[in-house]
Protein backbone atom coordinates (compact mmCIF):
# COMPACT_ATOMS: atom_id res chain seq x y z
CA UNK A 1 0.00 0.00 0.00
CA UNK A 2 2.97 2.18 0.64
CA UNK A 3 4.72 1.91 -2.25
CA UNK A 4 1.62 2.58 -4.00
CA UNK A 5 0.80 5.71 -2.59
CA UNK A 6 4.89 6.79 -2.77
CA UNK A 7 4.30 6.19 -6.87
CA UNK A 8 0.94 7.88 -6.82
CA UNK A 9 3.00 11.16 -5.30
CA UNK A 10 5.75 10.72 -7.79
CA UNK A 11 3.32 10.32 -10.70
CA UNK A 12 1.53 13.84 -10.15
CA UNK A 13 5.25 15.40 -9.65
CA UNK A 14 5.84 14.21 -13.27
CA UNK A 15 8.67 12.37 -12.06
CA UNK A 16 6.80 8.81 -12.85
CA UNK A 17 4.44 7.21 -15.78
CA UNK A 18 2.61 5.17 -12.67
CA UNK A 19 3.33 1.79 -13.96
CA UNK A 20 5.01 -0.48 -11.92
CA UNK A 21 7.92 -3.06 -14.04
CA UNK A 22 6.69 -6.16 -13.35
CA UNK A 23 9.35 -8.63 -11.96
CA UNK A 24 10.06 -12.35 -12.54
CA UNK A 25 7.93 -14.17 -9.71
CA UNK A 26 9.59 -12.02 -6.92
CA UNK A 27 7.90 -13.27 -3.63
CA UNK A 28 5.74 -16.09 -5.42
CA UNK A 29 4.20 -18.46 -3.05
CA UNK A 30 4.57 -21.22 -5.88
CA UNK A 31 7.96 -20.43 -5.82
CA UNK A 32 8.73 -20.77 -1.71
CA UNK A 33 6.74 -24.19 -2.01
CA UNK A 34 8.60 -25.45 -5.11
CA UNK A 35 11.84 -25.85 -2.53
CA UNK A 36 10.52 -26.05 0.92
CA UNK A 37 10.90 -28.99 2.84
CA UNK A 38 7.91 -29.02 4.40
CA UNK A 39 6.03 -30.00 0.89
CA UNK A 40 9.55 -32.40 0.14
CA UNK A 41 7.67 -34.11 2.71
CA UNK A 42 4.23 -33.83 2.27
CA UNK A 43 4.77 -35.17 -1.41
CA UNK A 44 6.50 -38.43 0.01
CA UNK A 45 3.40 -39.05 2.82
CA UNK A 46 0.57 -38.24 -0.06
CA UNK A 47 3.04 -41.24 -2.17
CA UNK A 48 2.95 -43.43 0.66
CA UNK A 49 -0.85 -43.04 1.41
CA UNK A 50 -1.71 -43.01 -1.96
CA UNK A 51 0.13 -46.20 -3.30
CA UNK A 52 -1.28 -48.03 -0.09
CA UNK A 53 -4.70 -47.55 -1.15
CA UNK A 54 -3.89 -48.90 -4.58
CA UNK A 55 -2.52 -52.27 -2.57
CA UNK A 56 -5.86 -52.68 -1.08
CA UNK A 57 -7.74 -52.11 -4.24
CA UNK A 58 -5.72 -54.18 -6.46
CA UNK A 59 -6.32 -57.37 -3.98
CA UNK A 60 -10.07 -56.36 -4.24
CA UNK A 61 -11.07 -55.96 -7.84
CA UNK A 62 -10.54 -59.89 -8.28
CA UNK A 63 -12.51 -61.92 -5.88
CA UNK A 64 -10.83 -64.65 -3.95
CA UNK A 65 -7.16 -62.54 -3.52
CA UNK A 66 -6.13 -62.51 -0.31
CA UNK A 67 -6.57 -58.87 1.07
CA UNK A 68 -3.31 -57.71 2.20
CA UNK A 69 -1.06 -58.40 5.12
CA UNK A 70 0.53 -56.06 7.29
CA UNK A 71 3.55 -57.70 5.85
CA UNK A 72 2.62 -56.56 2.23
CA UNK A 73 2.05 -52.79 3.68
CA UNK A 74 5.92 -52.84 5.49
CA UNK A 75 7.75 -54.50 2.03
CA UNK A 76 5.63 -51.97 0.28
CA UNK A 77 7.18 -48.95 2.18
CA UNK A 78 10.39 -50.31 1.88
CA UNK A 79 10.73 -50.37 -1.69
CA UNK A 80 9.08 -46.79 -1.53
CA UNK A 81 11.74 -46.00 0.85
CA UNK A 82 14.13 -46.84 -1.91
CA UNK A 83 12.97 -44.96 -4.31
CA UNK A 84 13.23 -41.96 -1.95
CA UNK A 85 17.03 -42.87 -1.61
CA UNK A 86 17.74 -43.71 -4.92
CA UNK A 87 16.02 -39.87 -5.78
CA UNK A 88 18.04 -38.03 -3.12
CA UNK A 89 21.02 -39.87 -3.54
CA UNK A 90 21.63 -40.49 -7.29
CA UNK A 91 19.04 -38.18 -8.96
CA UNK A 92 19.35 -34.86 -7.42
CA UNK A 93 20.01 -32.91 -10.33
CA UNK A 94 17.29 -34.28 -12.51
CA UNK A 95 14.62 -33.97 -9.86
CA UNK A 96 15.59 -30.46 -8.57
CA UNK A 97 11.99 -28.90 -7.24
CA UNK A 98 9.11 -30.23 -5.72
CA UNK A 99 7.02 -29.53 -8.81
CA UNK A 100 9.52 -32.55 -10.62
CA UNK A 101 9.14 -34.52 -7.74
CA UNK A 102 5.24 -34.55 -7.79
CA UNK A 103 5.32 -35.12 -11.36
CA UNK A 104 7.76 -38.00 -11.00
CA UNK A 105 5.95 -39.73 -8.21
CA UNK A 106 2.54 -38.73 -9.59
CA UNK A 107 3.36 -40.19 -12.70
CA UNK A 108 4.17 -43.63 -11.16
CA UNK A 109 1.34 -43.63 -9.35
CA UNK A 110 -1.36 -42.73 -12.05
CA UNK A 111 0.32 -46.09 -13.76
CA UNK A 112 -0.22 -47.86 -10.93
CA UNK A 113 -3.94 -46.99 -10.80
CA UNK A 114 -4.09 -47.50 -14.68
CA UNK A 115 -3.05 -51.17 -13.75
CA UNK A 116 -5.38 -51.67 -11.11
CA UNK A 117 -8.41 -50.46 -13.88
CA UNK A 118 -7.11 -53.17 -16.29
CA UNK A 119 -6.93 -55.21 -14.19
CA UNK A 120 -10.59 -54.91 -13.55
CA UNK A 121 -11.98 -54.52 -16.58
CA UNK A 122 -9.79 -57.81 -17.84
CA UNK A 123 -11.33 -60.08 -14.88
CA UNK A 124 -14.74 -58.34 -16.48
CA UNK A 125 -13.69 -59.66 -19.83
CA UNK A 126 -12.63 -63.11 -18.59
CA UNK A 127 -8.93 -62.53 -19.56
CA UNK A 128 -6.78 -64.76 -17.95
CA UNK A 129 -2.99 -65.53 -17.58
CA UNK A 130 -0.22 -64.04 -19.22
CA UNK A 131 -3.00 -61.58 -20.97
CA UNK A 132 -4.22 -59.79 -18.44
CA UNK A 133 -0.68 -58.76 -17.04
CA UNK A 134 0.56 -58.17 -20.85
CA UNK A 135 -2.55 -55.92 -21.13
CA UNK A 136 -1.79 -53.71 -18.34
CA UNK A 137 -0.36 -49.80 -19.76
CA UNK A 138 3.19 -50.32 -18.23
CA UNK A 139 4.99 -48.21 -20.88
CA UNK A 140 2.99 -45.26 -19.32
CA UNK A 141 5.56 -43.69 -16.57
CA UNK A 142 8.88 -44.70 -18.27
CA UNK A 143 7.65 -43.35 -21.55
CA UNK A 144 6.29 -39.72 -19.84
CA UNK A 145 9.02 -39.07 -17.88
CA UNK A 146 11.63 -40.16 -20.32
CA UNK A 147 10.21 -37.38 -22.56
CA UNK A 148 9.87 -34.96 -20.10
CA UNK A 149 12.74 -35.24 -17.74
CA UNK A 150 15.40 -37.49 -19.95
CA UNK A 151 15.95 -41.30 -20.38
CA UNK A 152 18.09 -41.47 -17.11
CA UNK A 153 14.65 -40.60 -15.32
CA UNK A 154 12.51 -43.14 -17.71
CA UNK A 155 14.78 -46.41 -16.97
CA UNK A 156 13.65 -45.31 -12.95
CA UNK A 157 10.53 -45.02 -13.67
CA UNK A 158 10.58 -48.75 -15.21
CA UNK A 159 12.69 -49.68 -12.50
CA UNK A 160 10.06 -49.10 -9.83
CA UNK A 161 6.55 -49.39 -11.68
CA UNK A 162 7.80 -52.82 -11.83
CA UNK A 163 9.10 -53.71 -8.43
CA UNK A 164 5.99 -51.27 -6.38
CA UNK A 165 3.32 -53.13 -9.45
CA UNK A 166 4.43 -56.15 -8.39
CA UNK A 167 3.07 -55.70 -5.16
CA UNK A 168 -0.03 -53.34 -6.17
CA UNK A 169 -1.12 -56.03 -8.35
CA UNK A 170 -0.86 -59.01 -6.20
CA UNK A 171 -3.75 -60.87 -7.98
CA UNK A 172 -1.80 -61.91 -11.16
CA UNK A 173 1.42 -63.72 -11.07
CA UNK A 174 4.31 -61.69 -10.21
CA UNK A 175 6.92 -63.21 -12.33
CA UNK A 176 5.15 -62.51 -15.62
CA UNK A 177 4.37 -59.10 -14.04
CA UNK A 178 8.07 -58.35 -13.43
CA UNK A 179 8.88 -59.90 -17.10
CA UNK A 180 6.36 -57.94 -18.83
CA UNK A 181 7.08 -54.72 -16.67
CA UNK A 182 10.85 -54.95 -17.10
CA UNK A 183 10.94 -55.53 -20.82
CA UNK A 184 7.99 -52.95 -21.90
CA UNK A 185 9.35 -50.43 -19.74
CA UNK A 186 12.97 -50.67 -20.81
CA UNK A 187 12.59 -50.56 -23.90
CA UNK A 188 10.43 -47.50 -24.50
CA UNK A 189 12.68 -45.88 -22.76
CA UNK A 190 14.69 -47.03 -25.90
CA UNK A 191 12.92 -45.87 -28.88
CA UNK A 192 12.68 -42.18 -27.03
CA UNK A 193 15.84 -41.50 -28.03
CA UNK A 194 15.61 -38.00 -29.05
CA UNK A 195 11.97 -37.36 -29.35
CA UNK A 196 11.74 -33.84 -31.19
CA UNK A 197 8.64 -34.27 -32.76
CA UNK A 198 5.24 -35.84 -30.77
CA UNK A 199 4.57 -38.67 -33.75
CA UNK A 200 7.40 -40.16 -32.31
CA UNK A 201 5.63 -40.79 -29.57
CA UNK A 202 2.99 -42.39 -31.91
CA UNK A 203 5.92 -44.66 -33.11
CA UNK A 204 7.47 -45.33 -29.82
CA UNK A 205 3.49 -46.81 -28.79
CA UNK A 206 3.40 -48.91 -32.32
CA UNK A 207 6.90 -50.39 -31.67
CA UNK A 208 5.73 -51.15 -28.19
CA UNK A 209 2.29 -52.51 -28.72
CA UNK A 210 4.56 -54.97 -31.34
CA UNK A 211 7.08 -56.67 -28.32
CA UNK A 212 4.33 -56.69 -26.10
CA UNK A 213 1.84 -58.52 -28.72
CA UNK A 214 4.90 -61.19 -29.54
CA UNK A 215 6.06 -61.50 -26.02
CA UNK A 216 2.24 -61.98 -25.12
CA UNK A 217 1.91 -64.53 -27.50
CA UNK A 218 5.11 -66.15 -26.12
CA UNK A 219 3.96 -66.22 -23.32
CA UNK A 220 0.62 -68.20 -23.94
CA UNK A 221 2.83 -70.72 -25.92
CA UNK A 222 5.27 -71.60 -23.49
CA UNK A 223 2.47 -71.57 -20.98
CA UNK A 224 1.18 -74.96 -22.66
CA UNK A 225 -1.86 -74.94 -22.12
CA UNK A 226 -2.95 -73.97 -25.75
CA UNK A 227 -4.78 -70.56 -26.43
CA UNK A 228 -6.91 -71.48 -22.81
CA UNK A 229 -10.30 -70.32 -24.61
CA UNK A 230 -9.19 -66.85 -25.77
CA UNK A 231 -8.64 -65.57 -29.17
CA UNK A 232 -5.99 -65.57 -31.23
CA UNK A 233 -7.00 -61.82 -32.52
CA UNK A 234 -7.30 -61.12 -28.32
CA UNK A 235 -3.67 -62.36 -27.23
CA UNK A 236 -2.48 -60.35 -30.18
CA UNK A 237 -4.55 -57.35 -30.74
CA UNK A 238 -4.81 -56.14 -27.01
CA UNK A 239 -1.48 -55.69 -26.19
CA UNK A 240 -0.64 -54.27 -29.58
CA UNK A 241 -3.62 -51.82 -28.74
CA UNK A 242 -2.64 -50.88 -25.13
CA UNK A 243 0.65 -49.93 -26.71
CA UNK A 244 -0.82 -47.53 -29.59
CA UNK A 245 -2.98 -46.14 -27.02
CA UNK A 246 -0.38 -45.21 -24.66
CA UNK A 247 1.61 -43.60 -27.15
CA UNK A 248 -0.95 -41.53 -28.20
CA UNK A 249 -2.55 -40.79 -24.92
CA UNK A 250 1.04 -39.71 -24.09
CA UNK A 251 1.33 -37.11 -26.71
CA UNK A 252 -2.14 -35.72 -25.80
CA UNK A 253 -1.47 -35.47 -21.91
CA UNK A 254 2.07 -33.73 -22.90
CA UNK A 255 0.96 -29.98 -22.69
CA UNK A 256 -1.41 -30.24 -19.78
CA UNK A 257 1.72 -32.17 -17.91
CA UNK A 258 4.04 -29.44 -18.58
CA UNK A 259 1.59 -26.78 -17.81
CA UNK A 260 0.97 -28.03 -14.23
CA UNK A 261 4.30 -29.14 -13.03
CA UNK A 262 6.12 -26.38 -15.26
CA UNK A 263 8.64 -28.72 -17.31
CA UNK A 264 9.03 -27.81 -20.78
CA UNK A 265 9.94 -30.84 -23.54
CA UNK A 266 12.60 -30.38 -26.79
CA UNK A 267 9.00 -31.00 -28.42
CA UNK A 268 7.47 -28.01 -27.02
CA UNK A 269 10.98 -26.30 -27.68
CA UNK A 270 10.84 -26.62 -30.82
CA UNK A 271 7.56 -25.09 -31.13
CA UNK A 272 8.54 -22.35 -29.55
CA UNK A 273 11.57 -21.90 -31.70
CA UNK A 274 9.18 -20.65 -34.62
CA UNK A 275 10.39 -17.05 -35.36
CA UNK A 276 6.69 -15.50 -36.47
CA UNK A 277 6.17 -15.30 -32.41
CA UNK A 278 5.15 -11.55 -32.36
CA UNK A 279 8.09 -10.35 -30.19
CA UNK A 280 10.84 -11.52 -32.83
CA UNK A 281 7.99 -10.16 -35.66
CA UNK A 282 8.74 -6.76 -33.99
CA UNK A 283 12.62 -6.92 -33.26
CA UNK A 284 12.89 -8.00 -37.00
CA UNK A 285 10.98 -4.62 -38.21
CA UNK A 286 11.73 -2.34 -35.03
CA UNK A 287 15.30 -3.39 -33.88
CA UNK A 288 17.16 -5.92 -37.12
CA UNK A 289 20.29 -5.00 -35.80
CA UNK A 290 19.29 -6.77 -32.84
CA UNK A 291 17.58 -9.55 -34.70
CA UNK A 292 20.39 -10.68 -36.45
CA UNK A 293 22.73 -10.91 -33.17
CA UNK A 294 20.24 -12.90 -31.77
CA UNK A 295 20.37 -15.37 -34.51
CA UNK A 296 23.96 -15.72 -34.67
CA UNK A 297 23.93 -15.73 -30.92
CA UNK A 298 21.40 -18.64 -31.42
CA UNK A 299 23.70 -20.32 -33.79
CA UNK A 300 26.85 -20.05 -31.38
CA UNK A 301 25.00 -21.37 -28.39
CA UNK A 302 23.05 -24.17 -29.75
CA UNK A 303 26.37 -25.65 -31.33
CA UNK A 304 28.00 -25.29 -27.85
CA UNK A 305 25.32 -26.53 -26.22
CA UNK A 306 25.20 -29.86 -27.98
CA UNK A 307 28.91 -30.30 -27.80
CA UNK A 308 29.03 -30.58 -23.92
CA UNK A 309 25.38 -32.36 -23.77
CA UNK A 310 23.28 -29.84 -23.02
CA UNK A 311 19.47 -28.99 -23.84
CA UNK A 312 20.26 -27.59 -27.69
CA UNK A 313 16.66 -26.67 -28.32
CA UNK A 314 16.37 -24.96 -25.02
CA UNK A 315 19.16 -22.46 -25.93
CA UNK A 316 18.28 -21.68 -29.41
CA UNK A 317 15.02 -20.57 -28.43
CA UNK A 318 16.51 -18.70 -25.17
CA UNK A 319 18.82 -17.62 -26.96
CA UNK A 320 16.26 -15.28 -29.84
CA UNK A 321 14.98 -13.81 -26.77
CA UNK A 322 17.69 -12.68 -24.53
CA UNK A 323 17.89 -8.98 -25.64
CA UNK A 324 13.82 -8.28 -26.31
CA UNK A 325 14.23 -5.42 -24.02
CA UNK A 326 16.24 -3.57 -26.72
CA UNK A 327 12.83 -3.18 -28.30
CA UNK A 328 11.95 -0.28 -25.91
CA UNK A 329 14.86 2.01 -27.43
CA UNK A 330 16.11 -0.04 -30.05
CA UNK A 331 18.22 3.24 -31.26
CA UNK A 332 20.70 3.70 -28.18
CA UNK A 333 22.49 0.11 -29.17
CA UNK A 334 25.03 0.45 -31.72
CA UNK A 335 23.51 -2.47 -33.73
CA UNK A 336 20.35 -0.29 -34.70
CA UNK A 337 21.82 2.98 -34.48
CA UNK A 338 21.37 5.32 -37.66
CA UNK A 339 25.89 6.25 -38.14
CA UNK A 340 25.23 9.18 -39.01
CA UNK A 341 23.34 10.33 -34.71
CA UNK A 342 24.50 9.25 -31.99
CA UNK A 343 21.56 9.81 -29.31
CA UNK A 344 24.95 9.03 -26.29
CA UNK A 345 26.44 12.64 -27.85
CA UNK A 346 24.14 14.41 -25.51
CA UNK A 347 23.85 12.38 -22.40
CA UNK A 348 25.90 11.54 -19.49
CA UNK A 349 28.05 7.94 -19.41
CA UNK A 350 25.80 7.48 -16.37
CA UNK A 351 22.87 8.26 -17.84
CA UNK A 352 24.34 5.85 -21.48
CA UNK A 353 24.97 3.54 -19.15
CA UNK A 354 21.72 3.35 -17.18
CA UNK A 355 19.88 3.59 -20.57
CA UNK A 356 21.85 0.26 -21.69
CA UNK A 357 21.47 -1.69 -18.64
CA UNK A 358 17.71 -1.31 -17.79
CA UNK A 359 17.35 -3.66 -21.27
CA UNK A 360 17.78 -6.72 -18.79
CA UNK A 361 14.69 -5.37 -16.78
CA UNK A 362 12.70 -4.12 -20.02
CA UNK A 363 13.11 -7.45 -20.85
CA UNK A 364 12.07 -9.79 -18.54
CA UNK A 365 8.72 -7.12 -18.55
CA UNK A 366 8.30 -7.76 -22.04
CA UNK A 367 8.57 -11.41 -21.31
CA UNK A 368 5.99 -11.51 -18.41
CA UNK A 369 3.98 -9.90 -20.60
CA UNK A 370 3.47 -12.03 -23.55
CA UNK A 371 4.04 -15.57 -21.01
CA UNK A 372 7.34 -16.90 -22.49
CA UNK A 373 8.46 -19.89 -20.94
CA UNK A 374 9.97 -19.24 -17.68
CA UNK A 375 13.55 -20.55 -18.77
CA UNK A 376 13.44 -18.04 -21.39
CA UNK A 377 12.58 -15.11 -18.68
CA UNK A 378 15.98 -16.45 -16.72
CA UNK A 379 18.05 -16.31 -19.50
CA UNK A 380 16.98 -13.15 -20.24
CA UNK A 381 17.81 -11.95 -16.68
CA UNK A 382 21.04 -13.49 -16.44
CA UNK A 383 22.25 -13.42 -20.17
CA UNK A 384 24.98 -10.10 -18.53
CA UNK A 385 25.25 -11.43 -15.23
CA UNK A 386 26.68 -8.83 -12.46
CA UNK A 387 28.90 -7.69 -15.54
CA UNK A 388 30.43 -4.28 -16.29
CA UNK A 389 29.41 -1.89 -18.87
CA UNK A 390 33.19 -1.17 -19.47
CA UNK A 391 32.73 1.64 -22.14
CA UNK A 392 30.57 3.89 -20.22
CA UNK A 393 32.43 3.51 -16.95
CA UNK A 394 35.86 3.96 -18.82
CA UNK A 395 34.34 7.09 -20.21
CA UNK A 396 32.58 8.31 -16.93
CA UNK A 397 36.55 8.20 -15.34
CA UNK A 398 37.83 9.82 -18.09
CA UNK A 399 35.33 12.70 -17.56
CA UNK A 400 36.21 12.58 -13.55
CA UNK A 401 39.79 12.88 -14.69
CA UNK A 402 39.24 16.03 -16.57
CA UNK A 403 37.11 17.83 -14.46
CA UNK A 404 39.96 16.86 -12.09
CA UNK A 405 42.51 18.42 -14.22
CA UNK A 406 39.87 21.48 -14.74
CA UNK A 407 39.52 22.20 -10.98
CA UNK A 408 43.47 22.14 -10.72
CA UNK A 409 43.57 24.94 -13.07
CA UNK A 410 41.10 26.98 -11.18
CA UNK A 411 39.13 26.55 -14.34
CA UNK A 412 36.23 24.34 -12.38
CA UNK A 413 35.10 24.03 -8.72
CA UNK A 414 35.48 20.62 -6.59
CA UNK A 415 31.40 20.19 -6.19
CA UNK A 416 31.69 20.02 -10.38
CA UNK A 417 33.58 16.84 -9.94
CA UNK A 418 31.06 13.84 -10.48
CA UNK A 419 31.38 10.75 -8.08
CA UNK A 420 31.84 7.06 -10.10
CA UNK A 421 30.93 4.29 -8.76
CA UNK A 422 31.42 0.82 -9.96
CA UNK A 423 28.36 -0.90 -8.85
CA UNK A 424 26.36 1.84 -10.74
CA UNK A 425 27.54 0.77 -14.04
CA UNK A 426 26.96 -3.15 -13.22
CA UNK A 427 24.05 -5.56 -14.88
CA UNK A 428 21.74 -6.23 -11.81
CA UNK A 429 22.12 -10.20 -12.08
CA UNK A 430 21.81 -12.71 -11.55
CA UNK A 431 24.81 -14.03 -12.73
CA UNK A 432 24.35 -17.07 -15.22
CA UNK A 433 22.71 -20.08 -12.92
CA UNK A 434 22.95 -23.48 -15.35
CA UNK A 435 24.76 -24.58 -18.55
CA UNK A 436 22.64 -23.36 -21.17
CA UNK A 437 22.12 -19.97 -19.55
CA UNK A 438 26.17 -19.24 -19.42
CA UNK A 439 26.95 -20.47 -23.26
CA UNK A 440 24.40 -17.75 -23.80
CA UNK A 441 26.32 -15.44 -21.49
CA UNK A 442 29.08 -16.15 -23.30
CA UNK A 443 27.75 -16.16 -26.86
CA UNK A 444 26.40 -12.79 -26.38
CA UNK A 445 29.58 -11.75 -25.53
CA UNK A 446 31.85 -13.37 -28.13
CA UNK A 447 29.46 -12.89 -30.50
CA UNK A 448 29.09 -8.80 -30.05
CA UNK A 449 33.59 -9.02 -29.80
CA UNK A 450 33.87 -10.85 -32.58
CA UNK A 451 33.35 -7.77 -34.78
CA UNK A 452 35.81 -5.92 -33.59
CA UNK A 453 38.40 -8.75 -35.24
CA UNK A 454 40.32 -6.99 -37.91
CA UNK A 455 41.23 -10.03 -40.51
CA UNK A 456 39.53 -12.48 -38.40
CA UNK A 457 41.94 -15.93 -38.44
CA UNK A 458 41.82 -19.07 -36.26
CA UNK A 459 44.54 -17.67 -34.14
CA UNK A 460 42.56 -14.59 -33.64
CA UNK A 461 39.35 -15.91 -33.24
CA UNK A 462 41.04 -18.60 -30.61
CA UNK A 463 42.82 -15.91 -29.01
CA UNK A 464 39.42 -13.51 -28.70
CA UNK A 465 37.09 -16.31 -27.51
CA UNK A 466 39.92 -17.46 -24.89
CA UNK A 467 40.74 -14.00 -23.37
CA UNK A 468 36.40 -13.60 -23.14
CA UNK A 469 36.27 -16.33 -21.02
CA UNK A 470 39.09 -15.95 -18.69
CA UNK A 471 38.04 -12.44 -17.92
CA UNK A 472 34.46 -13.91 -17.01
CA UNK A 473 36.06 -16.23 -15.45
CA UNK A 474 37.90 -13.86 -13.47
CA UNK A 475 35.29 -11.45 -13.01
CA UNK A 476 33.18 -14.88 -11.16
CA UNK A 477 30.16 -14.53 -13.87
CA UNK A 478 30.43 -18.34 -14.13
CA UNK A 479 30.76 -19.14 -10.02
CA UNK A 480 27.26 -20.36 -9.97
CA UNK A 481 26.85 -22.12 -13.00
CA UNK A 482 27.68 -26.09 -13.29
CA UNK A 483 30.13 -25.86 -16.34
CA UNK A 484 33.06 -27.92 -15.42
CA UNK A 485 36.51 -27.02 -17.25
CA UNK A 486 35.93 -29.43 -19.64
CA UNK A 487 33.04 -28.60 -21.17
CA UNK A 488 34.22 -24.94 -20.87
CA UNK A 489 37.14 -25.97 -22.91
CA UNK A 490 34.42 -27.80 -25.41
CA UNK A 491 31.86 -24.99 -25.52
CA UNK A 492 35.26 -22.51 -26.56
CA UNK A 493 36.10 -25.22 -29.49
CA UNK A 494 32.62 -24.95 -30.50
CA UNK A 495 33.04 -21.25 -30.39
CA UNK A 496 35.58 -21.01 -32.64
CA UNK A 497 34.58 -23.61 -34.85
CA UNK A 498 31.32 -21.72 -35.71
CA UNK A 499 32.46 -18.40 -35.87
CA UNK A 500 35.24 -19.46 -38.59
CA UNK A 501 32.70 -21.08 -40.54
CA UNK A 502 30.82 -17.45 -40.17
CA UNK A 503 33.80 -15.33 -41.15
CA UNK A 504 35.77 -17.11 -43.72
CA UNK A 505 37.30 -15.18 -46.60
CA UNK A 506 35.46 -14.95 -49.88
CA UNK A 507 36.31 -14.58 -53.48
CA UNK A 508 36.52 -11.48 -54.57
CA UNK A 509 34.20 -10.38 -57.77
CA UNK A 510 35.53 -9.41 -60.60
CA UNK A 511 33.93 -7.55 -63.26
CA UNK A 512 33.91 -8.50 -66.66
CA UNK A 513 36.44 -5.46 -68.10
CA UNK A 514 38.74 -5.96 -65.23
CA UNK A 515 41.77 -7.95 -64.67
CA UNK A 516 41.80 -10.49 -62.38
CA UNK A 517 44.47 -9.42 -59.73
CA UNK A 518 43.64 -11.76 -56.88
CA UNK A 519 41.45 -14.46 -55.99
CA UNK A 520 41.23 -12.92 -52.39
CA UNK A 521 40.56 -9.38 -50.69
CA UNK A 522 43.48 -7.63 -50.61
CA UNK A 523 45.01 -5.83 -47.83
CA UNK A 524 44.85 -2.21 -49.07
CA UNK A 525 40.72 -2.65 -49.22
CA UNK A 526 39.13 0.20 -47.44
CA UNK A 527 38.15 0.17 -43.94
CA UNK A 528 34.84 1.77 -42.09
CA UNK A 529 35.69 1.47 -38.19
CA UNK A 530 33.06 1.50 -35.44
CA UNK A 531 32.56 0.86 -31.40
CA UNK A 532 30.77 -3.11 -30.04
CA UNK A 533 30.94 -3.42 -26.58
CA UNK A 534 34.45 -1.16 -26.17
CA UNK A 535 36.33 -2.89 -28.64
CA UNK A 536 36.85 -1.10 -32.53
CA UNK A 537 35.44 -3.36 -35.11
CA UNK A 538 37.37 -2.83 -38.86
CA UNK A 539 35.36 -4.16 -41.86
CA UNK A 540 36.77 -3.72 -45.23
CA UNK A 541 35.37 -1.89 -48.21
CA UNK A 542 34.67 -4.74 -50.85
CA UNK A 543 34.25 -2.26 -53.37
CA UNK A 544 38.05 -1.18 -52.92
CA UNK A 545 39.81 -2.59 -55.96
CA UNK A 546 42.97 -0.25 -57.18
CA UNK A 547 45.31 2.28 -55.77
CA UNK A 548 43.12 4.72 -56.49
CA UNK A 549 39.99 3.89 -53.92
CA UNK A 550 42.31 3.72 -51.06
CA UNK A 551 41.19 6.29 -49.20
CA UNK A 552 40.12 5.31 -46.27
CA UNK A 553 36.65 6.67 -44.45
CA UNK A 554 36.29 7.32 -40.86
CA UNK A 555 33.02 6.99 -39.38
CA UNK A 556 32.25 8.52 -35.77
CA UNK A 557 32.59 6.36 -32.90
CA UNK A 558 29.39 5.20 -30.86
CA UNK A 559 29.26 4.09 -27.81
CA UNK A 560 29.20 0.12 -26.81
CA UNK A 561 26.03 -1.94 -26.73
CA UNK A 562 25.58 -3.53 -23.90
CA UNK A 563 25.12 -6.61 -26.41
Amino acid sequence: MFESIRRAKLQRAGLSCGKKRLKHQEGDLVDELRTHKAATIAVYLGFFFVLGLLMKMGAAVIPGTVTPQPIAYICMAAIASALVVHLRVALTEDVEDNAELALVLGTLLLQMGANVAMLDYGNQQSWTGALLVVAMPHAFAPLVLSVILGRKMGLFAAIYSTLLGTIVCVAVNPITYLASSSLIGFLVVLFTKRVRRRNRLFMAGLYIGVVAAVFSLILHEAAGTGLGGVSLGRILGVPFAIGIITGLLVGGLLPVIESLFGATTEVSWLELADLNHPLMKRLSIEAPGTYHHSLVVANLSEAAAESIGANAAMTRVCAYFHDIGKLTKPEYFIENMDPAENPHDDLTARMSALILIAHVKDGVDLAIKHKLNVSIIDVIEQHHGTSLAWYFYKRALDQKAEMIRLVEQGKSKEDDVPQVSEEVFRYPGPTPQFKESAIISLADAVESASRALEKPNASRIEGLVDELVQDRMKDGQLDECDLTIAELARVKASFVKTLLSMMHSRIKYQKGHEAPTSNIITKEAAATAQIHDGMTLVTENPYATGAGNEKKRSARKPPASAA
